[in-house]
Formats: C-alpha cells, sequence, structure tokens
C-alpha cells in the first residue's frame, strides 16, 4: 500500500505544481504585453528573479515606493509581470498590471520613432534645418555670459549662431536648447525658467514659437544637453505630417502596436487606473506631478504621454525585434540600428549633467552604450534604453533578446531603484 500512495502523493504534487504554472501563465497572459512564457524557457532564473519581488516589497513597506510594475521580455516573450504596492496608496487602491503612469521623458523615445518614420517616407531629413518647419528658429542667438571689468556686474551678449539647428540636433540633444534645471545655473538657464517656458499652458505651436525667441546655450552641434529638443521636434512632426501630433502618434504608433492606454490625456473612464504618488518618505512632501484629471492642451514630445507597462513594451519589443511586432512593421531594420547608434563625436561636448552616464553616448532618442565596462550598472554593447522624471525606466538589450519595463511615480531615489532594477534582472539571466 506504501508505494501507491507514494504515487497517489506525487501526483497531486505534479497536478499542483501543474495549476501553479498554469495560474502563473494566466498572469503574465493578463498583462496583455506579449506571449507569456516560464523564465527557464527563455534563460532566466525564477528564483532569481523572485529577488525582484523581495526588494520591490521592502521598498513599498517602508514607503519610499507607492508602488511599482515590472514586465521583463526575454526571446520576444514576457518572462515576468508583476505589481507591487499601491496605484493610490491614499485611497486604498493596489496597482494593476495595466495601471496607468506619467512617462514624462519616456515620451522622448516614441515622439524620436514619430519623426523617424517621416524621415523613411522622405518627408522629413536629419541634414535640414528646423527653420524649414518652424520658421521662427531661422535666425536664433547664441547666449554668452560677460562680467563687466568695472562694476563685476555679470552680463549676456547674443551673437547669431554661426549655423542653424537641425532636424538630428534635435533628436541627439545638440540644438542649443536647455530646460534650465540640470546642472549650474546660468543667466541662460534662468531665463527658460522665468519666461514660464517648462509648463503645461502651452499649444505646441505656441510653445515652439516661444522657445524660438530664446537664447541658445551654445553653438548648435558643439555639446549635448538635455532640455526642450524633444518638444520642438514634436511641432515638427505636426507640420511635415499635416496632423497635430497627437492624432499622428496614434494612427502610426499606438493604433498599430495596440498601445490602447497611452496618450498625452487620461480619458474620464480611465482615470481611476491612474497611478499617484505618495508623500516622500524622509521630506514628507508629496512630489508635483502632471494632473492628467484635467484636459491637456500641450501634446510635449519631451514629457506629455501616459501609458502602461503592457503598452510600453510593446513599443520596446517593436525596437528590439528591429521596427516591427507581431507582423507590424513602424521602422525598418536599419533605421532601428541607426538611431540606437551613438551620434556623439568626440568634439561634441557633454557638458555638465550627463545623464546618460560613463561607458554611454546618445543616439536618435535615447542613450546607447558602448562597452561592457565604465557604466556603474551591467549591460551590452549596444543596448540602449531611457526612463523619466516621475520613477519610469526601459530598455532594450539586443544581445540578450531582452526588453524590460519598469515603471512607478516616485521621482525622489528614481536613479537607485533603475540601477537596483538592473542589477536584479541581469543576475536573473542564466542562459
Amino acid at each position: 500500500m506504501a508505494l501507491p500512495q507514494r504515487q497517489s502523493i506525487s501526483r497531486i504534487f505534479i497536478h499542483a505544481a501543474a495549476a501553479l504554472l498554469l495560474a502563473a501563465a494566466a498572469g503574465l497572459a493578463a498583462a496583455g504585453a506579449l506571449p507569456a512564457t516560464a523564465p527557464e524557457d527563455v534563460g532566466m532564473s525564477s528564483k532569481r528573479l523572485a529577488l525582484i519581488d523581495a526588494a520591490m516589497q521592502k521598498a513599498v513597506d517602508n514607503g519610499e515606493l507607492p508602488g511599482a510594475v515590472v514586465f521583463i521580455a526575454r526571446g520576444g516573450k514576457l518572462a515576468y509581470a508583476k505589481t507591487f504596492g499601491w496605484q493610490n496608496k491614499a485611497a486604498k487602491i493596489p496597482m494593476r498590471e495595466d495601471s496607468i503612469f506619467r512617462l514624462y521623458s519616456m515620451t522622448k523615445p516614441i515622439v524620436s520613432v514619430a519623426a523617424m518614420i517621416l524621415v523613411e517616407e522622405g518627408r522629413i531629413g536629419l541634414q535640414e534645418p528646423v527653420s524649414k518647419y518652424i520658421p521662427e528658429f531661422k535666425d536664433m542667438k547664441v547666449g554668452t555670459e560677460t562680467t563687466d571689468a568695472s562694476t563685476g556686474l555679470p552680463g549676456l551678449t547674443l551673437a547669431p549662431a554661426k549655423r542653424q539647428i537641425t532636424i538630428q540636433d534635435l533628436l541627439r540633444h545638440t540644438s542649443g536648447l536647455t530646460y534650465g534645471v540640470l546642472g549650474p545655473q546660468t543667466a541662460i538657464k534662468r531665463m527658460y525658467v522665468d519666461a514660464g517656458i517648462f509648463s503645461q499652458k502651452w499649444v505646441l505651436a505656441d510653445f515652439a514659437r516661444a522657445v524660438a525667441k530664446m537664447p541658445l546655450l551654445f553653438e548648435p552641434g558643439t555639446a549635448w544637453e538635455y532640455g526642450h529638443s524633444s518638444d520642438v521636434l514634436g511641432r515638427v512632426v505636426e507640420v511635415a505630417s499635416g496632423q497635430p501630433l497627437d492624432a499622428f502618434m496614434s494612427e502610426r504608433i499606438f493604433k498599430p502596436l495596440k498601445m490602447v492606454d497611452t496618450d498625452f490625456q487620461v480619458p474620464a473612464d480611465k482615470q481611476d487606473r491612474l497611478a499617484q504618488p505618495i508623500p516622500d518618505a524622509y521630506s514628507g512632501k508629496t512630489p508635483d506631478l502632471i494632473d492628467f484629471t484635467q484636459p491637456q492642451t500641450f501634446f510635449a514630445g519631451g514629457h506629455g504621454l501616459v501609458s502602461t507597462a503592457g503598452d510600453y513594451l510593446r513599443f520596446a519589443q517593436m525596437l528590439g525585434n528591429g521596427g516591427q511586432l507581431e507582423g507590424v512593421r513602424i521602422l525598418g531594420r536599419k533605421t532601428v540600428e541607426y538611431m540606437s547608434a551613438n551620434h556623439l563625436n568626440e568634439r561634441i561636448d557633454k557638458g555638465s549633467a550627463w545623464l546618460p552616464g560613463p561607458g554611454y553616448g546618445f543616439g536618435l532618442g535615447f542613450a546607447t552604450r558602448l562597452d561592457t565596462g565604465q557604466s556603474e550598472w551591467p549591460g551590452s554593447p549596444g543596448e540602449f534604453f531611457w526612463s523619466g522624471f516621475a520613477g519610469t525606466y526601459f530598455w532594450i538589450d539586443p544581445q540578450e533578446e531582452l526588453v524590460p519595463v519598469y515603471l512607478s511615480q516616485e521621482p525622489v531615489r528614481r536613479q537607485y531603484y533603475r540601477v537596483l532594477m538592473r542589477n536584479l534582472v541581469y543576475q536573473a539571466i542564466i542562459e
């Protein structure tokens, strides 16, 4: 009787394990992003991936994160999809796989793809001046800070730019435009801040005209400076396509890729899925993020989109696949290779706030890794990434066929958790 009993117990364990696997697969499938698979089927360890669970839950428990959604694809399949913490802690709403997040600067890669669609169609040229599409950018001035020898007071001189800003300058952030808030403060940066350039009050056409009145921080093409380049690029897309930016991106990117929750607006019937920040665990201050419960007029190519982890994973996987997903081609393979190559040569100054970090160059819309070492986090040569102010992050590692997406709404410690996520994802690769 003992042997049949052991066989019966074994069958119970087998059935239980199968049920757990089916439940896990069902959870991944519910994410709706990509076909689901077990981590071991794509060379990742379930045991090692569980370290992500522990780290994220600890961050929620100690109040450093309100919550997060983490999706990891490898080989074009979804191997990990988990939610942590709260979508809205104050309202006691748990995080969901389809919670909607403010992308902030993770908008930039998407508007860059929109521009490159038009480049492929011959409607935009990277070498063309921005003034072809926005005439106000024809006669830009470069500011130089001075000090009066007799009084010691600071001054500012303006001189015509030696060349015009090109479309490539907008894509690689070498336009001379600035946000005015990163790195050492200067008179020019203060002018951008004082003029209220960084505001949600605009419509895109008026915004582009206002930016064109501002002085450039440096000669176009001579330095990298994170700023309003992608916002202006969005206006170029509007003019070249003859459509509002939101309509063009919906028609040419969101609908073909089935990115059903990605937009510059959060409609009333989806606002119950909008992730919210919490007061900072140490300062007690609640981050001031864009209020997407209100109608938006500014289709900001640099920071204006909202999305879900599933939607963004589909966009990123499209790039990881060389421009196509599930038979739908958005860009050509060589275009994606070109975008993810380094577009900064040794004569281009990386400035005082080089956000990509050591070991990285910058392509057309995202940072690109130049070698395995140098960086403070793991990765592979040719890997490319970007992130967003409110705590969003993604990267694409073609060598490993790896596409992780991490979304939260916590800007204070965003860099810490980006690096942590890198370490936790790469250590889980076993094949």
